[in-house]
Order: structure tokens, then C-alpha cells, then sequence
């Protein structure tokens, strides 16, 4: 068996294969996306390309590449693993035109979320072979796919470690006397980690973190020990699990260089409902801080409404996140734009979940807050004291509220 390739050499294979014209390119084509989970798709298609039967698995990260320049987090994980954005295959890089990939060609095997949406589930969607991921399970993935996870956890990339974790046993035990084999896993080992410290917040989110969480953390850390005693010194000797969250945490939550544009659509998410699109950003800020940079509620408002009509929202959820006093603190700013029966469908969805599921009160005594004439538009802004409830948990409560309504 050959040896263990890095991740680069890896993301040059897969990148030869998904560019190679028409004539010369394999079929089908494997491929691993994600929806909002850069490192589970590069650490999954690695290990089911490292492991039988050795099928390439492109990791194809689900969006575009000038996208990648808002996720600095992204790319300090990737230099512990020696690679760099451009070494990342993004939708930029998906073929289309006369070079592009018939349907038939492909197989798609999702990460960190269980239904292929915009315009790749237009194309794609019923050429879904299987899911890893930890929200509500929708119904689309075939129920006999393999593999077919979907299970609760602070982290999708817990999940992801737990389905690969014998494939990257044997891997290591192939060549245990490597070290570097070994000091390849221990890069792998970072990518593991990033996400799930981040999404459990070191494993200290009590709401959050599972078993699942806290096995793949032993596991990965258990790989980057073994990488500094093969070494002597190198990948595994500094690590620090404190430090490198809060190098990550830091670069994740640092927004005030951007613009709004970039706040919104750097951790941006849409559905289709019917004839009605839900948008949803999340953004590591308060809103107190986004008005401040903004110049007042006024001008954030204006700033949020050029987003929705560039991308042509008809409701409008926003969640921050943020720490005050070393508090964790949630905040939601829900705006209804089309229409009267959209506005009744998102007050619905507030008087059924907002006091007791999501203890929702006024933020900013209503500063944010918009009701316009003849219902064709209606905007609330929140404090949230259920902090449990992320966008997993409120998009679903919307995406219910709006089944049936049309757009106006």
C-alpha cells in the first residue's frame, strides 16, 4: 500500500481530477460538500479516500472562492495542516458550460446538513448517496444511503471523527513507524479540532457538548501526541487546546474590518419555502456593536435592506452571538418583507416560540423594530435568554411557520 499522502498532495489529486476535460475525466465523481463546515468536508473526503475501496472523494466547499477571504479562522486551521485556501476546491472551481458534470456522473455525500439546497440541489440533489450531520433530519437523504448519520452533537465534525475514527486508526497503524505519517494525522488532528472547540466552546458549552464532542476531541489530541513523540519536537509539542481556541476564537469573531456586506454573507444560509426565500446570518457580534459601526439603527437598518434585496429575501433572520462580562449572549432580528401573509406567518412564529421556547424580549426598547402600513412589512429585534437555541433550532421553527404562506 502506498504511503499516506499530506492533505496537499491529496488536494492536488482531487483537483486534477475534478479540472481534467471531458475526455479524460473519471466517472462518476465522488464528491463531499459541505453547507457551512470547511474542515469536516476536508477531513472526510481525505479519510474516505484513504480508506477501502480507495475511491477519490473531492471535498468541494459550498461557496465561492472570493467567499474564503471572510473565514481568516479557515485559513489559520489550514496552515497547521500545511495547506492554504488555494489549495481548497470551492464552487468557483465546480466545472460548468460545456465542461460540466452531468448528474449522472456524480455522487454527492453531504456534510453538516441533510438536504442539498440552491442552485447544486437544483442540479444534483437526487444524486445524494449518503449524510453526516447533527440537525433535524429532513427526509431527503435516501434511507438505505451509507453512510447515513444524523444525530445530535454540539459539532457535525464529532460525527465525522466517529465514522472515520477506524479508517484513521488503520491509517496510522499502516505506518506506525512513519513519523511522517504520523505528523500528517497530527495535521489532520487540527482540522478535527478547530470546529468542535469552537462549536462547544472548548468543550465548556454545557447545552452544547455531547460524549460524541468530548470522544472525538481524545481522539484528535491522542493523534497530535503521537505526532510530537514521533517527532521529537514539531507539530504536537506546543499545542495547547486553550490556545488554540482562542487563536481561532479571535480570528472567527473579529468583524470590524468588514463591511456589512461581508458580515452578512460570511456565515449566510438561505431555504426556498414554496415561493418564499428565509436568509439567515449569523454574525459574532451584538447588534449594539453592528449599530455602532453602522452610525445608528437607522443606517443598520439601511445596511440589512441593501442585503435582502440583493439577494432577494423575503424574510430576514438574524443571530448574534457575543460575550458581555464573560456572559454568552444570543440576540435575534427577525424582518418580514413580503407581504401581509408573510408578516402574520412571522408573528405566528413569535407568539408560538418566542416568550417560553426562545425567552425573546425587546432589544434596544424597540429601536430596531419596524411596523409598516398595511402589514406589508414588520421587523422585531430581540434579546434571546434561551441561548441553547441556535440557528439549528430557529431557521426549522421558520422554515414551519412559512409552510403554505405565499409570497404577496
Amino acid at each position: 500500500m502506498p504511503p499516506q499522502k499530506t492533505l496537499q498532495a491529496f488536494l492536488a489529486t482531487a483537483r486534477a481530477a475534478l479540472t481534467a476535460p471531458p475526455s479524460k475525466r473519471s466517472a462518476p465523481l465522488h464528491f463531499v460538500v459541505d453547507l457551512d463546515s470547511l474542515c469536516s468536508t476536508l477531513f472526510l473526503a481525505y479519510l474516505r479516500t484513504h480508506s477501502p475501496p480507495h475511491i477519490l472523494h473531492i471535498p468541494l466547499c459550498h461557496l465561492p472562492r472570493d467567499d474564503l477571504t471572510l473565514r481568516p479562522e479557515f485559513t489559520s486551521v489550514l496552515k497547521h495542516a500545511a495547506v492554504t485556501p488555494d489549495n481548497v476546491l470551492t464552487l468557483t472551481e465546480l466545472p460548468s458550460g460545456d465542461n460540466g458534470l452531468k448528474p449522472e456522473d456524480t455522487r454527492w455525500l453531504l456534510v453538516d446538513h441533510n438536504v442539498m439546497t440552491g442552485p447544486l440541489g437544483q442540479t444534483y440533489g437526487s444524486r445524494v448517496i449518503g449524510c453526516v450531520d447533527h440537525h433535524d433530519d429532513e427526509g431527503k437523504v435516501p434511507t438505505d444511503a451509507e453512510p447515513r448519520v444524523i444525530e445530535k452533537c454540539g459539532s457535525c465534525m464529532s460525527l465525522v471523527v466517529e465514522q472515520c475514527s477506524e479508517a484513521w486508526e488503520a491509517l496510522a497503524k499502516q505506518d506506525s513507524g512513519s513519523k511522517e505519517a504520523a505528523h500528517i494525522n497530527a495535521q489532520l488532528a487540527y482540522l478535527a479540532l478547530a470546529p468542535i472547540l469552537i462549536d462547544t466552546t472548548n468543550l465548556g458549552n454545557k447545552d452544547k457538548t455531547t460524549a460524541h464532542d468530548e470522544r472525538a476531541v481524545a481522539t484528535a489530541e491522542a493523534h497530535i501526541r503521537a505526532g510530537s513523540e514521533s517527532r521529537g519536537s514539531g507539530t504536537g509539542s506546543g499545542y495547547d487546546r486553550n490556545a488554540f481556541f482562542a487563536e481561532v476564537t479571535a480570528l472567527k469573531e473579529d468583524v470590524s474590518y468588514m463591511s456589512f456586506r461581508d458580515i452578512f454573507r460570511k456565515d449566510y444560509k438561505e431555504w426556498d419555502e414554496g415561493q418564499l426565500k428565509l436568509g439567515t446570518s449569523s454574525v459574532p457580534q451584538a447588534f449594539a456593536f453592528l449599530v455602532r459601526k453602522a452610525g445608528g439603527e437607522e443606517a443598520f437598518a439601511k445596511e440589512l435592506e441593501k442585503w435582502c434585496e440583493e439577494k432577494s429575501i423575503d424574510i430576514m433572520a438574524v443571530l448574534t452571538t457575543a460575550k458581555d462580562d464573560g456572559e454568552f449572549k444570543r440576540e435575534l432580528l427577525v424582518w418580514a418583507r413580503g407581504g401581509l401573509g408573510v408578516v402574520n406567518a412571522v408573528k405566528a412564529f413569535a407568539e408560538k416560540n418566542g416568550k417560553d421556547k426562545l425567552g425573546l424580549g425587546t432589544w434596544g426598547d424597540g429601536k430596531l423594530d419596524l411596523e409598516e402600513d398595511g402589514g406589508s412589512g414588520w421587523r422585531r429585534c430581540w434579546t434571546q435568554a434561551r441561548v441553547e437555541h441556535s440557528r439549528k433550532q430557529i431557521a426549522p421553527m421558520l422554515r414551519e411557520a412559512l409552510k403554505g404562506v405565499k409570497k404577496e
